[in-house]
């Protein structure tokens, strides 16, 4: 399951730009082997983000306000990594980066949630045995 498509990516930035970015040999049309670089680059970059709390990919079909947002903030991982191809990197561009990562950092701390998505099942157990505070405990120490 993705996140978004390549042509998510071409509808944000416009058809001039997306060749702009993408079209390295000259040929006035876009590499989709470039546009899918970026793409699945920040898709890890979000799961990498997310696979802490929740099985990813993240399927939000169940919330499509929260598909919407994990999906614009993706979207502009990925064009901030088109970006990067050439710089500079435009300044709006940088800060919605950061703003995605900021989001998706809050998401990994639990400081933001995804409704409606389940959590990964915790992985973590104890190890020994389990140890009780007791007098009888005690009066040995």
């Amino acid at each position: 399951m993705s996140y978004l498509t390549n042509a998510d990516i071409e509808l944000r930035l416009g058809s001039q730009l997306y060749v702009e970015l993408t079209d390295d040999a000259g040929t006035g049309s876009a590499d989709p082997a470039k546009v899918e670089e970026a793409r699945l680059g920040a898709e890890g970059e979000a799961d990498s983000y997310l696979a802490g709390r929740y099985q990813t990919p993240v399927d939000a079909s169940a919330a499509p306000s929260i598909a919407a947002v994990l999906k614009s903030f993706v979207l502009d991982i990925a064009i901030y990594r088109l970006h990067r191809r050439k710089p500079p990197v435009p300044a709006d561009v940088s800060r919605s980066y950061v703003e995605a990562v900021t989001w998706l950092s809050r998401v990994a701390s639990s400081v933001a949630h995804l409704p409606l998505v389940s959590e990964a099942a915790s992985s973590a157990r104890s190890a020994g045995p389990s140890r009780e505070m007791t007098r009888a405990g005690l009066r040995d120490l």
